[in-house]
C-alpha cells in the first residue's frame, strides 16, 4: 500500500527535482501499512464498485500540454465530476490562450518559444463512510528557468452532496492551528535544519525562517479504517517556507485529543484519535 504520496504527472516536460522527490518519498513511507501517512489504497475497492471511470481532460500540441485528471472515486459523484469537469476545461482555455499569446510574441521579438504545460492531478487520500478526501499536485511550465508545481485538496460531503475545505471541518483555522501547530513548526524546522545544514533562527524575519499559516499550507484528511479521519497531513510546495532548490515539505500527523477539539461539532463524527506516531517528512 502506498501511503500519502501524491504521484507526479508522467509528463515529458515535468521537472526531474519534483520526480525524485515525489519517488523519495515513496520509497520512505510508501512500503509499510499503519506507517502514520494519510493515503488509504483500500478505497480502490470503493471505485471498482462502480462504473465510473476517471475522469480526463486532456490536450496536446505544439503549443501546450494540458492534462487534469481525477480518480473514479471522484467521477463517479456527478456533482463533483461536473465540478472537476468545469474546473478543467476553464483552466484549459486560459493555458491554450496564453500560450498562444506567448508564442506569438516570440515570433515578433524573434526569441524561442518553450510549450508550455499546465496539469493537476487528482487523487484520492481517503474514502470512508460520509467522506472523500482528495488531494491534486498541481504543475505548470510557462518557458521560464524551471516549472513551478503546488499542491490543491478538498473533502466531499457525502451527505450534503457539496464540497468543503479540510479547514471547514475545524472550529476555526485558529482552533485547528492551535492544536496542531506546535508540532507541525517543530518537524518543519527540524527538516529545514537537516536541508540546511543549520539549525533556523527563531528570531528570524525571513519567510523561509519563519512557520507558515495554516492557510498557506494544504491540508488533507486521511484515514486508514475507511470509518473515520485518525490523520492530518500537510503538504507545503515551493516558496512557501523555503526556496525553490530546497523543495517540498510533506508531514503526517495522527489524530489526538487537542485535534479532535478543535473539530467543529456538526463533524465530530468524522475524526476518531489515533496512535500516536512521530511526523512523517519528505525526502530532501
Amino acid at each position: 500500500m502506498r501511503l500519502f504520496l501524491i504521484p507526479l504527472l508522467l509528463s515529458s516536460v515535468l521537472a526531474s527535482g519534483a520526480c525524485s522527490e515525489a519517488q523519495e518519498y515513496e520509497a520512505k513511507v510508501g512500503l509499510e501499512e499503519g506507517a502514520g501517512s494519510t493515503t488509504d489504497r483500500s478505497v480502490a475497492a470503493t471505485a471498482n464498485d462502480t462504473d465510473a471511470e476517471p475522469g480526463a481532460v486532456e490536450l496536446e500540441n505544439e503549443r501546450v500540454e494540458f492534462s487534469h485528471t481525477w480518480p473514479a472515486a471522484a467521477n463517479a459523484i456527478p456533482k463533483l465530476a461536473v465540478r472537476f469537469e468545469s474546473e478543467a476545461q476553464t483552466a484549459l482555455g486560459e493555458a491554450q490562450a496564453m500560450a498562444a499569446e506567448d508564442q506569438a510574441a516570440s515570433r515578433g521579438e524573434g526569441w524561442e518559444f518553450r510549450p508550455h504545460a499546465a496539469e493537476k492531478e487528482w487523487e484520492t487520500v481517503a474514502d470512508i463512510t460520509d467522506w472523500l478526501s482528495l488531494s491534486a499536485l498541481i504543475y505548470s511550465y510557462t518557458g521560464g528557468a524551471h516549472p513551478n508545481y503546488g499542491y490543491d485538496s478538498l473533502v466531499w460531503d457525502k451527505r450534503a452532496d457539496t464540497a468543503r475545505a479540510p479547514l471547514d471541518l475545524f472550529r476555526s483555522a485558529a482552533a485547528f492551528k492551535t492544536a496542531l501547530w506546535g508540532r507541525f513548526c517543530d518537524a518543519l524546522d527540524a527538516e529545514r535544519a537537516k536541508r540546511r545544514g543549520e539549525a533556523v533562527d527563531p528570531q528570524s524575519d525571513n519567510a523561509f525562517n519563519t512557520c507558515p499559516e495554516p492557510r498557506e499550507v494544504t491540508v488533507l484528511l486521511g484515514s486508514s479504517n475507511t470509518q473515520t479521519f485518525h490523520r492530518i497531513g500537510i503538504l507545503i510546495g515551493p516558496y512557501v517556507a523555503g526556496p525553490y532548490a530546497e523543495g517540498s515539505y510533506e508531514f503526517t500527523f495522527p489524530v489526538d485529543s487537542a485535534v479532535i477539539d478543535a473539530v467543529d461539532p456538526d463533524y465530530v463524527e468524522a475524526f476518531s484519535r489515533a496512535p500516536q506516531k512521530q511526523a512523517r517528512i519528505s525526502g530532501d
